[in-house]
């Protein structure tokens, strides 16, 4: 059985990490991207601690040193909204005004530059997050698959704006034109694919950005800047530290965001907007807070529902929003599930990110295990039990995967979205209880369904997909692949996120129109054949 002191014991001394794996150079952030170069930042610096423990010496545990991070300054966070606002200029600058074709360059030759670092990024997000080696790998090659992507998108985007339109005696051409200075916020969970996943489609509509990193997740950013300031004209991208609580309000208080991308909580978003003194001027691109649920059916194909479930719940020791945080079983079925889960869980390997075979790993903070705790704590008091031994046992930033069985209303895991290694388990009897709880809650992101019955899943599917915006069959909730939108209904999400979505959400159409005469046709063509405007272009790009 997994307890404290087995926790405890997976914790390395420095000697045992291999080579390829080892605590890094101490990453001092002291400057920041302000117009294109890199400024010494105002005030104090901030510790960055690795949730991976190392042992001493001496025998004891102490969190990795990994470098510093900038506490954050009001003149470096006026320093960069005043260099985006400027590399704007209203529209006019040189970014917002650039061919497709040029802003794609860009983007091409950036995604070259940060190839060369893929394995100090990698080598951070295991350090920074405690992510495993595969899934911070994964977590870089599908970011730079993600710009790739937007690229083509962007280009097949371009071929159908590429001409000119006529109706009712007018001509006109209409193309996707940028919104202005967007501030971009990222989660610790994916601080790199999330980031981009706004960044880039922010960027290459011509777009100015002020990126914050997040807390856990800074130091990655660290090599990456050299690239954002050789592949982007200067103020493009413009970087700021601190606590968000501090340096945010300032930004969205100046009225000088035209766009807020958050990846994080419904709440902090709602506060966040209130605080922009022309709230109908800024867009707003969220994905927020989740609690998918899995429904598995009586005739559901047990083995299956088990491995989907698993990874789905734990995948990252739960921390996505994506994650199945919920799973409602018939009760004819419930006990097998059980069963069957519980005998997956005991062969998911606990340890640390480099491990082969990893998959629970430290989490980011201790304050997670003690909320993770704390649901336990509640739900074990309103008659439901821990069906794994040593489910909830913890030591530092392990925290062994706990089943929760039966969770049921008024216990905190029954709504709260626990993003953690924690499983609740529910039984239902008639299908109208299992679709009752999707329907009163606060979320809309994604639900699974797990059964072999056709008609019985196409009952389900038509209701559910007016609740949630994506409904899985027979397998687990996710994001990918990122061609197909990712959004949220309720309180989950604002806006679309996938390669084409993602394009429009950060631009607006715009026409140039003229009435239809032999002196307009001459005109426009001129422009046109001539390439006079970026604009009033009909250029096919290959």
């Amino acid at each position: 059985m997994i307890n404290q002191s087995h926790l405890e014991n997976s914790f390395p001394t420095l000697d045992a990490i291999p080579e390829k794996h080892r605590l890094p150079a101490p990453v001092h952030q002291a400057h920041t991207l302000v117009n294109g170069e890199f400024r010494k930042v105002h005030g104090e610096m901030k510790p960055v601690l690795s949730p991976i423990y190392v042992r001493g010496e001496d025998g004891k545990l102490a969190p990795a040193v990994l470098g510093s991070i900038p506490a954050g300054s009001e003149a470096d966070t006026k320093a960069a909204l005043d260099a985006a606002v400027g590399a704007y200029n209203n529209g006019r600058g040189t970014w917002p005004t650039m061919s497709v074709a040029d802003r794609i360059a860009c983007m091409e030759n950036f995604t070259r530059l940060i190839l060369s670092t893929r394995e100090e990024v990698v080598r951070l997000l295991m350090w920074e997050i405690g992510k495993s080696y595969p899934d911070s790998a994964k977590e870089f090659d599908r970011t730079i698959e993600y710009i790739r992507a937007t690229v083509k998108a962007l280009k097949e985007l371009d071929h159908t704006s590429a001409r000119f339109v006529t109706a009712e005696d007018t001509i006109g051409i209409i193309r996707r034109t940028p919104l202005g200075v967007v501030l971009c916020l990222g989660p610790y969970n994916y601080p790199l694919n999330e980031t981009f996943s706004t960044l880039i489609p922010a960027l290459i509509m011509g777009n100015c950005a002020i990126i914050k990193p997040p807390r856990h997740g800074s130091l990655l950013f660290t090599s990456l800047l050299p690239a954002f300031s050789e592949a982007f004209p200067k103020g493009v991208v413009n970087t700021v530290y601190g606590s968000g609580a501090t340096v945010v309000p300032s930004l969205l208080q100046s009225g000088q965001i035209d766009v807020l991308t958050l990846i994080g909580s419904s709440k902090v978003a709602g506060e966040l907007k209130k605080l922009h003194p022309k709230a109908n001027r800024l867009r707003s691109v969220l994905g927020l807070d989740a609690k998918n649920a899995a429904i598995i059916l009586a005739d559901a194909d047990i083995e299956l529902a088990v491995k989907e479930c698993l990874a789905g719940s734990l995948s990252y020791n739960g921390q996505r929003c994506t994650a199945i945080k919920m799973i409602i079983a018939h009760k004819n079925i419930v006990d097998k599930f059980l069963e069957g889960f519980l005998a997956g869980l005991e062969k998911l390997k606990i340890g640390m990110p480099w491990e082969d075979g990893v998959k629970i790993t430290p989490m980011v903070t201790t304050d997670k295990i003690k909320y993770l705790t704390s649901c336990l704590e509640d739900a074990v008091a309103k008659g439901a039990k821990i069906m794994n031994k040593g489910g909830g046992a913890a030591s530092h930033t392990l925290f062994n995967p706990a089943v929760v069985y039966p969770v049921k209303e008024g216990m905190k895991l029954y709504r709260e979205e626990q993003f953690g290694p924690v499983v609740p388990i529910m039984s239902f009897d008639q299908i109208d209880a299992a679709l009752e709880y999707v329907i009163t809650s606060e979320h809309g992101q994604q639900i699974s369904i797990f059964g072999s019955d056709a008609d019985a899943i196409a009952r389900l599917v038509d209701p559910l997909v007016n609740q949630v915006c994506r409904v899985n069959i027979n397998c687990q909730c996710q994001r990918g692949p990122d061609v197909f939108p990712f959004a949220g209904r309720k309180d989950s999400a604002e806006g679309t996120l996938s390669v084409s979505d993602a394009l429009r959400s950060f631009s607006i159409r715009s026409m140039v129109a003229a009435k239809q005469t032999k002196a307009s046709e001459d005109l426009l063509d001129d422009i046109a054949v001539k390439h006079k405007s970026n604009f009033i272009s009909t250029r096919y790009l290959f």
